[in-house]
């Protein structure tokens, strides 16, 4: 059916500086999708952020949330829940480390307090939240943004065998149900949609793209990517704003 699947993380990858994807970049994405190659958005973001650049891009399959969420062809797949009792404890545990905790279902988000790093965090993301510690009580949490910039050991140490956590940025700790990641989001996907045995790309550039890259046959790294994602790569392609995605699919005779 296809020739090829390409995944693509979103911000600093597909997205530019602005958050938007290069027009460059559509048309390539455009291309492919013309050639029998599928491209899917792998992201740490969830759905409800990203429905703009489905519409922009013509792409509906999504492995969203770092693989809390998934979907192939518009239809949902898949979606992970953190078990109440669960939520109750890290929440109960970041407020003892003063963390603010964003949470979020495939519809919304809410934070349960601000301070500087919030701030500058959905500043960058363009995001607007609202603060209510107790919205999370009544809904079906995906996925959490627990932020602080050394606590790493503290919440691995404490959630074992219950919570993955990867940090997502110098502010804050991606966090999903023990054992999802992009990497089993991106299997999810290729079982339930019977894609199997097709060759699999994937465009990153940060630390929760790691486990894609062990995941797909050929992982791409930006040129403006970490350097532990660089040394994972089969490719290291240009910058994501100086056409990077082109330049990368160009390389792999993706597009011509």
């Amino acid at each position: 059916m296809y020739q090829a699947i390409v995944f693509f993380d979103l911000d600093s990858t597909l997205f530019d500086d602005n958050k938007h994807v290069l027009p460059a970049s559509v048309a390539a994405i455009h291309e492919m999708q013309q050639h029998h190659i599928l491209p899917v958005i792998a992201t740490g973001r969830n759905i409800f952020e990203i429905q703009y650049v489905l519409d922009g891009t013509g792409i509906d399959s999504v492995v969203g949330a770092n693989g809390s969420y998934v979907q192939y062809q518009g239809q949902r797949l898949a979606a992970a829940v953190i078990a109440p009792k669960l939520l109750t404890a890290v929440t109960a545990f970041a407020q003892r480390q003063h963390d603010p905790i964003a949470y979020y279902t495939s519809q919304g988000f809410r934070l349960s307090q601000a301070n500087a790093d919030t701030t500058e965090n959905f500043q960058l993301l363009r995001l607007h939240p609202i603060v209510d510690p107790a919205w999370y009580a009544t809904q079906q949490i995906n996925f959490l943004n627990v932020f602080n910039r050394d606590h790493d050991q503290l919440y691995q140490e404490k959630f074992s065998g219950q919570l993955t956590f990867v940090r997502n940025n110098p502010r804050c700790l991606d966090t999903m149900v023990n054992g999802v990641t992009k990497q089993s989001g991106i299997r999810t996907l290729i079982q339930q949609a019977g894609l199997q045995g097709i060759k699999t790309y994937a465009f990153g550039d940060g630390y929760n793209d790691l486990q894609m890259f062990d995941e797909v046959d050929v992982p791409i790294s930006m040129g403006n990517g970490v350097a532990a994602a660089k040394e994972k790569a089969a490719y290291v392609t240009t910058t994501n704003t100086t056409d990077g995605i082109v330049r990368g699919l160009r390389h792999f005779g993706l597009i011509q």
